[in-house]
């Protein structure tokens, strides 16, 4: 849901080929033979879910794969995209449900192409990933069980790239001024206006405020690492692995969207995935419990990390409202679908405010000890 390229949360860059030309480029740069291709919905890039013919899809015989373009400015980054590309073929051979791309006909995992839509020589980057099966975490009823194992993944994944992934342009990751990285909370004062003047803004300003000042000094005590950056419950895919109905047992069979990686710390990517599992569940304060449990069940905490954790979650809020705002704004025809968290993103900000950071905390904390004595099946 989140992307954008450095403190421009969306640019009129997103690319809008029809599904004819998106047929013809996967047979040109791919060699392979459209049967069927859909639009699938994305924040900035455009995604197609495309089904190849059989015949033509090589010795794996795999035949439905994501076709993604993505948008002509972050298009002017290619080494962020290859390494981010390379990051993902890594985790796949490390065991973690990751797409991997396939190759273009020149053996490249991306290739460089024309739009046929938009002003001048419009150009933008464009792979064709394999297709995850799952249902996204948006679609299900989670359960304690599922969100510690979303915690257990996030950890897992960033200490698997903090420890072992190794890239010429891993570099490019340092993306000083990205929005989305939640160092970068104060950049969110450029885009406030779109809120308006109401009890919301009073809110995120609160936000912003606190986190300049209780945040921002503690970062260099943190541990760095590189982050996902947006584990939110439509990139993360499910499938139920009992048959049981009234308690389902759940796996993590896909993660997607790896546009928003960048060099940041442990502790945000706990928080990036309290903040997004909050969203869909009729218990919204008692989630963080569960997904801090998984974490810790792989990288445990420090004080000062766990101290920061609150103002993070809601750091999170912040920047996905504030920046859907903004973007619905620019693109009034894509506002249901940057709204998604909006809808209960701002219901659950102003809850945790009301409750206050002591008693979420609690909360949270005292459920994660209690999984120190009893760890789901």
């Amino acid at each position: 849901m989140s992307s954008g390229n450095d403190c421009r949360p969306q640019t009129t860059t997103k690319p809008a080929l029809s599904e004819k030309a998106a047929a013809e480029l996967v047979d040109r740069v791919f060699g392979l033979k459209v049967s069927w291709l859909r639009p699938l919905p994305s924040y900035d890039d455009q995604n197609f879910h495309v089904r190849v013919l059989r015949s033509s899809a090589g010795a794996e015989g795999a035949d439905e794969y994501v076709l993604k373009i993505t948008n002509s400015e972050d298009s002017q980054e290619p080494e962020l995209i290859q390494v981010q590309t390379q990051a993902m073929i890594f985790l796949s051979a490390e065991g973690f449900p990751s797409a991997t791309p396939y190759l273009t006909k020149d053996g490249d995992i991306m290739s460089l192409e024309s739009g046929d839509t938009g002003p001048g020589n419009t150009k933008y980057m464009v792979r064709l990933l394999t297709y995850l099966p799952g249902t996204p975490v948006a679609k299900i009823a989670t359960n304690a069980q599922i969100l510690y194992e979303i915690g257990k993944l996030a950890a897992s994944l960033d200490k698997a790239l903090a420890e072992k992934f190794h890239h010429p342009s891993v570099k490019s990751l340092h993306r000083g001024q990205f929005i989305w990285n939640l160092a970068n909370v104060p950049l969110l004062e450029q885009y406030i206006y779109a809120l308006g003047q109401n009890k919301y803004r009073a809110v995120v300003e609160q936000v912003i405020e606190q986190f300049k000042g209780k945040v921002i000094p503690k970062l260099s005590s943190f541990r760095a690492c590189i982050n996902h950056g947006d584990l939110n419950d439509h990139n993360i895919l499910v499938d139920s692995s009992s048959a049981s109905l009234e308690d389902p047992q759940y796996r993590v069979s896909g993660i997607l969207d790896f546009s928003d990686m960048s060099y940041g710390y442990y502790v945000f990517e706990v928080a990036i995935a309290i903040m997004y599992m909050m969203i869909e569940s009729p218990d919204p304060l008692g989630v963080g419990g569960h997904v801090l449990a998984g974490f810790e069940s792989v990288v445990p905490l420090t004080a000062e990390e766990r101290g920061a954790l609150f103002l993070l979650v809601s750091g999170r809020f912040a920047q996905s409202l504030v920046i859907a705002a903004h973007t619905a704004l620019l693109y009034p025809e894509n506002k249901e679908y940057l709204m998604i968290t909006a809808k209960t993103g701002w219901k659950h900000l102003m809850t945790m405010f009301e409750v206050g950071q002591e008693a979420v905390e609690k909360k949270w904390f005292e459920t994660a000890q209690a999984y120190t004595h009893h760890t789901p099946a």
